[in-house]
């Protein structure tokens, strides 16, 4: 099993980028998101790996953090969900985001994820809820799980003013509720804000 890659980024293309390994040429699938954290063509590149092997096919998936291989080695655990799927579901929420999404039951959400219906959203929550440990965000588990149709809208305004999810994440995260309702304006201002220090 390739466990790691380190080496010079060939190209990028949708949903794959070519990385050149003292002059071997490996082609690795990546989500939306890892994807935006590339480099440009010709610099040096590092992803962690997952080798996926079928009767016919060897596969690479490529990740940009530990903490995304891990979840995307749950995610495939889960029956119904294979490699494809998965890649889908991490490219439309980042790390933490989905682990709320699965641990707080937020069915609602992750059918939101084009080609997860009702069922395999069950599963994923059925399956992984007790498997995930909660990220330790600004956001507290209890708020979170409580506010995070808010959070959710939020980010989606960040992403819609041209920020990565990446950055989004950034900017919500640290920011403490002391317990009251948190509104949609309150984390955009609070992102904004944190965007702007950057």
């Amino acid at each position: 099993m390739i466990a790691f890659l380190r080496g010079r980024l060939e190209d990028k293309g949708p949903g794959t980028v070519d990385i050149d390994v003292s002059g071997v040429g490996y082609r690795v699938s990546m989500s939306n998101n890892s994807l935006a954290a590339m480099p440009q063509r010709g610099e040096p590149v590092f992803v962690y790996t997952y080798t996926h092997v079928r009767e016919d096919v060897l596969q690479l998936f490529g990740f940009m953090s530990v903490a995304e291989r891990e979840l995307f080695e749950r995610l495939i655990s889960v029956s119904g969900i294979g490699p494809k799927v998965a890649l889908v579901i991490l490219s439309s929420f980042d790390v933490d985001s989905l682990k709320q999404a699965i641990v707080g039951e937020d069915i609602a959400l992750i059918t939101s994820i084009p080609g997860i219906g009702k069922k395999n959203a069950q599963r994923l929550v059925l399956e992984l809820k007790e498997k995930l440990t909660l990220p330790e965000i600004g956001l507290t588990s209890t708020a979170y799980i409580k506010d995070r149709s808010a959070y959710e809208e939020a980010r989606s305004a960040l992403l819609g003013l041209g920020y990565t999810s990446a950055e989004a994440k950034k900017a919500l995260d640290g920011f403490a509720p002391d317990g009251t309702e948190i509104s949609v304006e309150v984390l955009i201002k609070h992102a904004l804000k944190n965007l702007a220090k950057n």
